[in-house]
Parts: structure tokens; C-alpha cells; sequence
């Protein structure tokens, strides 16, 4: 009888292969043999879940997305508000050995996912699915007086969302501590403080 398989799972777990080897080697070492070597598989067998290695490539950015997500979830229940917004970020930006270690993979992706733009849905696994939560916690912080009444919330929603890819590409190229990626959060919204 054969085997029945999650095509879910399966896809799943060959995009998680791609970014522990993006992770320990490097993204120059990433190929559809080292991934496969990862998984203890061969290299054939990830094409009976995938039509190219670009879209292995997808797959795992869009996992990185999934992962942040999930965390912010858990690091935001019961939270609004600045304190919401400060665990939302700390999720987001460069901040500890997981975030810093994201921030690599992730960035190491970016090149490779813009050769991808003529699909449809090329920035799909890349999109700050997170910006509403901004948002709300903004909406939230001048609700609840934390920020001025004439926040301009949109502009400073834009900018924080700006800031979490900028912050990702300095801790690539220039590392920098915590408190270093937490300041420039600090300095967008220092203006706005009640």
C-alpha cells in the first residue's frame, strides 16, 4: 500500500531544509542538492512537490513570514497599545540571536525573490503581513493617549515597516547590538510621545 504523504508538510519541511542550510552555509551554498542532503532525500524527490527551485526559494521566505507571524502572535496576547507595538517590532527587527539570524536568510533572499517579480504573486511571501498589527497598535497608542491625538499613524506605520527591512540589512553589513535597532524605533516615534 503506498505511503500517504502531506503535500503541505512535505513542502513545508523541504522549505525549512533551505533555510538551515541558508542559515549555516550561507545562500551561496544553498542548492537543490544541499537541501536535499538536509532532508536525507534525493534531489529528485523534492520535484514531486515543487516545479523549480525558485519555487522552493518562495516557499521558504513565505515560511520565514509564517514563523514571524506565529511569534507575534504569542509575544502580542494581551498587549495594545506601545507595549503591543514594542513586542510586535522586537519580532520583527534584529534584536536577538534568532531575529539576527533570520535577518540573514531573509536578506540573503531578497535578490533572488526580485528576479522573481514578473509572477503575479512574486512579493507575496515577503509582504509585512504584520503592518496591520502596527496599525492597530498605533490606533491603539493614540487611543489610549500614549501618542499625541495628530499622529499622523499611516506616515509612521510606513516608516516603522520601512525600518524593519532597513534594520535587517544593517545587521547583515554592519551588526549592531539590540539597543542600536530598538533606538531607531524609538527616534520615529519620540516626536509623537504624549
Amino acid at each position: 500500500m503506498p505511503r500517504v504523504v502531506d503535500h503541505d508538510e512535505r513542502r513545508r519541511q523541504i522549505a525549512e531544509a533551505l533555510l538551515a542550510v541558508a542559515a549555516r552555509d550561507g545562500h551561496e551554498n544553498v542548492s537543490s542538492r544541499a537541501v536535499a542532503k538536509e532532508l536525507g532525500v534525493a534531489t529528485g524527490s523534492l520535484w514531486h512537490y515543487f516545479d523549480g527551485f525558485d519555487e522552493v526559494i518562495r516557499a521558504a521566505a513565505a515560511e520565514v513570514t509564517r514563523r514571524t507571524d506565529e511569534r507575534i502572535t504569542i509575544a502580542t496576547a494581551g498587549l495594545r497599545g506601545l507595549a503591543r507595538l514594542d513586542a510586535l517590532m522586537r519580532e520583527v527587527l534584529p534584536v536577538d540571536d534568532r531575529t539576527r539570524a533570520e535577518a540573514r536568510v531573509v536578506v540573503g533572499f531578497w535578490g533572488r525573490l526580485a528576479t522573481l517579480a514578473s509572477a503575479p504573486d512574486a512579493a507575496a511571501p515577503t509582504l509585512a503581513t504584520w503592518q496591520s498589527g502596527i496599525r492597530s497598535a498605533l490606533a491603539e497608542a493614540v487611543a489610549d493617549g500614549e501618542l499625541a491625538a495628530g499622529t499622523p499613524t499611516e506616515a509612521v506605520m510606513a516608516l516603522l515597516r520601512s525600518i524593519t527591512y532597513g534594520q535587517q540589512v544593517v545587521e547583515v553589513t554592519e551588526p549592531q547590538d539590540a539597543a542600536a535597532h530598538i533606538a531607531v524605533l524609538d527616534s520615529i516615534l519620540a516626536p509623537w510621545r504624549s
